[in-house]
């Protein structure tokens, strides 16, 4: 049994829309996050460092159960 589980909005919209993303780097940040906390709607948000995309943080989004995974994207605007 996988560890982390994707919504079908994770695979059919935001994989769709941000084709250059892996779930593998979604899981790195799950598993060493630089920074997380509670957002609204009890959901959680994580960050970390992707080297391949050339040291950007990538913002991961999960549902309460924190092995959810609902959404991903560069964050521009993260300052560890």
């Amino acid at each position: 049994m996988e560890k982390y589980k994707f919504m079908e909005y994770f695979e059919s919209q935001v994989l769709r829309k941000r084709a250059y993303l892996e779930k593998e780097w979604c899981i790195r940040v799950l598993d060493r996050p630089i920074r997380s906390e509670p957002q609204e709607g009890n959901r959680f948000r994580y960050w970390g460092a992707i080297a391949e995309l050339e040291g950007r943080y990538l913002r991961v989004v999960t549902l309460e159960d924190r092995v959810t995974i609902h959404n991903a994207f560069p964050d521009r605007r993260f300052k560890p």
